[in-house]
């Protein structure tokens, strides 16, 4: 079954930009803000080769599933387990739980990049010029637990979400992301230059790249699934989305390959901006979350130009959170197309006014709604919970599931090979990993992120003794 032929659905417009949208949604804050602290407390290198080795056997099969059932189907999630099962209700309420996950995350993370587009506008005028680290922390704490600024903020970012979707896939979506994408690699590559010549860059290169297998631990390795897991943009069906407006001579390994490559390269460069200055600086490279809106600024502060390396960072983290965004949001957007009968326009306004008023929860949830919570977790924090805890993983399980296990073998093989026009090699391999290894590493993904599986051990080590 394939539904290729279908013309009248859009369409990215040259394979050029098709990488640069799938590429734009896996890259996010992820890479540029989590991937450093992760790698920084988890042993740098130890982290670094087991994030790649699961970024092949875990994050490309299951980016591979959901390219299959886009481009076979042309169609949203729902609507892709819906033709592909013959309409089994069990697998196309598994695509509403994608479409969820897109509206949760698309609020809470709109908050973050307000805050990056507060902190490119007051590193442009110099309002970032602080003497200590303790000033940053308190800019950082007063901004972020205020009502009004963070919130102007987050409407200000889903508007320019709004204008892009608007303009429709290949003029707004693919558009935005062949111009987009290219500056955020040189930028990258700039920053990446300027920390190569700090003092204790040498330090920062060896604690990345220099090979510790003894640091491989149990506690690493499940990190690095994690990462490799989350980096990506699986299990939300924002990659199924997208390969949906894959022409129909894509071909999809290549495709997936080159996603999960540039996905890695950002991350990797990420590390090679950051290590080399906190050694340089002195800074604990496991400093945490804080490392971006607290430690860099104030790094930067010490730098010569400080002002345009400030400006231009912040600037790069805003240019990963639109990309980002824009996916989550045309998950739901095609979903209220194409299942709900409703034009663009109306479904574009719908997706961002639902963001809206959840990210406006989110928003307040460090000021005036800080007493709001459940389970003792503010609402942008229990949105963050549900989403990539639970959500995530389940919709990345169920997607490995049905195309390693249920899905026609000749439509999977059909796809990744253009109708059997070409060879793909891997394709067992490939198989293999979609039925057995991704499901045990996205179950094992989530028994650790949930902390189940810290639970489990406890237990069972209280049992042994």
């Amino acid at each position: 079954m394939s539904t290729d032929s279908h013309q009248s659905r859009a369409q990215f417009a040259t394979r050029i930009g098709a990488i640069a949208t799938t590429v734009g949604s896996a890259v996010g804050l992820g890479n540029i803000w989590r991937f450093p602290f992760e790698a920084g407390a988890h042993g740098g290198s130890a982290f670094i080769i087991c994030y790649v080795f699961f970024i092949l056997v875990l994050g490309y099969p299951v980016m591979l599933s959901e390219f299959v059932m886009g481009k076979a189907t042309r169609s949203n999630i729902f609507g892709a387990f819906k033709k592909l099962s013959n309409g089994k209700n069990t697998w196309s309420i598994s695509g509403v739980v994608g479409i969820i996950a897109a509206l949760m995350i698309l609020s809470f993370y709109s908050v973050v990049a307000g805050w990056t587009v507060e902190y490119t506008c007051q590193s442009a005028i110099g309002a970032l010029e602080f003497g200590s680290q303790e000033e940053y922390h308190e800019y950082f704490n007063d901004f972020s637990s205020g009502n009004w600024r963070p919130l102007i903020w987050t409407w200000i970012f889903l508007g320019i979400n709004l204008v892009v979707l608007l303009r429709g896939v290949t003029k707004g979506i693919e558009k935005m992301s062949n111009f987009l994408m290219p500056v955020m690699f040189v930028l990258l590559l700039a920053f990446c230059v300027n920390s190569l010549t700090l003092d204790k860059a040498k330090e920062g290169l060896e604690f990345m790249f220099k090979p510790d297998f003894s640091q491989i631990t149990p506690s690493v390795v499940l990190s690095a699934m994690g990462q490799a897991f989350f980096s990506l943009s699986l299990g939300l069906g924002t990659m199924m989305t997208y390969a949906s407006y894959f022409k129909n001579d894509t071909q999809l390994g290549t495709s997936a390959l080159s996603t999960c490559g540039l996905d890695t390269l950002v991350a990797i460069m990420s590390g090679v901006i950051i290590f080399p200055a906190v050694f340089s600086f002195g800074i604990s490279p496991t400093a945490g979350p804080t490392l971006v809106f607290e430690v860099l600024p104030s790094i930067f502060h010490k730098l010569p130009m400080g002002i345009l390396w400030s400006t231009l960072f912040f600037f790069m983290l805003f240019v990963a959170s639109v990309t980002s965004t824009i996916s989550m949001a045309e998950n739901p957007i095609t979903y209220f197309t194409e299942e709900c009968r409703m034009g663009r326009r109306t479904a574009v306004v719908i997706t961002i006014l639902i963001a809206l008023v959840f990210g406006t929860i989110c928003t307040l949830s460090f000021g005036c709604l800080s007493d709001l919570t459940v389970g003792g977790m503010t609402m942008f924090s229990l949105f963050d919970y549900i989403a990539s805890n639970i959500l995530l993983p389940f919709g990345g399980l169920v997607i490995s599931l049905f195309v390693g296990w249920k899905l026609d073998r000749n439509i999977l093989i059909d796809q990744l090979t253009v109708n059997r026009t070409t060879k793909f090699y891997l394709l067992k391999v490939v198989i293999f990993c979609m039925k057995w290894v991704a499901p045990v590493g996205i179950i094992l993904v989530f028994l650790n992120s949930t902390g189940i599986l810290t639970h489990l051990y406890r237990i069972a080590l209280a049992w042994v003794e």
